[in-house]
């Protein structure tokens, strides 16, 4: 079975002060990780205060980057050998932010993938999907080419310890989420190829997540569909009340 997983992806918010706030001000209130696993992804500069400060929370780390090489003359970059090091859990790789701003290739995203695998993380791979291939209905190569590529020389045994993220990039900040069949398709679609890449078997073990413009409004719905295991969070994760009520939506769809 394959437990839930809701994550809130800060980005290049909140200062260091207001991240350790909002860690006081949910801890207590997730819900059992046995239910829905529960993730932040957090600027590097956070990262070793939160894991320190959330001390027994059931609350996972995410890395929301970081570099294919462990160590070495890369001036800048984020090394997945000390991430993992400090106790970071999971990694998002290739997020659509990454492949616009700063030109991450499909080639690049896999190195990142297997660094992460290698230093014993869980990456979050993130699948892109343009407007004009949706409205050209011609959505489904792209993805499939996305999961195939970012898979590539990845074990059946470390595909279990991977999540894969579907996020159309028109979808992401626009206050407008893909429709929940839509979204269900694109989650399919993936599942399909993972077992095209692996078997029924790995492929059903696997956690797919939406990202776009989701919020606790929307989120109930959208874990209703068979394919989505989870939803990944960007400007409603800022808010603690939001996010609270978003992780804890089993309890509130029965209000």
């Amino acid at each position: 079975m394959r437990i839930p997983f809701i994550a809130g992806n800060w980005k290049m918010n909140l200062s260091l002060e207001d991240a350790l706030d909002f860690i006081d001000s949910i801890k207590k209130d997730l819900p059992d990780s046995n239910v829905t696993e529960t993730a932040i992804a957090a600027s590097p500069l956070f990262l070793q205060s939160i894991i320190d400060h959330k001390k027994d929370s059931q609350l996972k780390i995410i890395a929301e980057n970081c570099f294919y090489k462990d160590d070495g003359a890369y001036t800048g970059e984020v090394s997945p050998k000390v991430l993992s090091e400090i106790g970071t859990d999971y990694v998002i790789i290739g997020h659509s932010e990454r492949r616009k701003y700063f030109n991450e290739t499909n080639d690049i995203i896999n190195k990142k993938v297997h660094a992460v695998l290698r230093n014993n993380m869980n990456p979050i791979i993130c699948c892109d999907e343009t407007m004009g291939r949706l409205q050209s209905e011609n959505k489904i190569h792209w993805v499939v080419n996305q999961v195939n590529a970012s898979l590539k020389g990845v074990s059946a045994e470390d595909a279990k310890n991977i999540i894969i993220a579907y996020e159309p990039s028109w979808a992401i900040g626009t206050g407008t989420s893909a429709s929940n069949d839509d979204a269900q398709e694109g989650c399919y679609l993936i599942r399909q190829t993972l077992a095209d890449i692996y078997s029924d078997e790995i492929a059903d073990e696997i956690r797919i997540l939406y990202g776009g413009s989701v919020n606790y409004k929307n989120v109930t719905s959208l874990m209703e569909q068979r394919d989505i295991d989870g939803v990944l969070a960007g400007k409603s994760s800022i808010d603690s009340n939001d996010f609270i009520k978003l992780v804890n939506y089993k309890k509130n769809q029965n209000k």
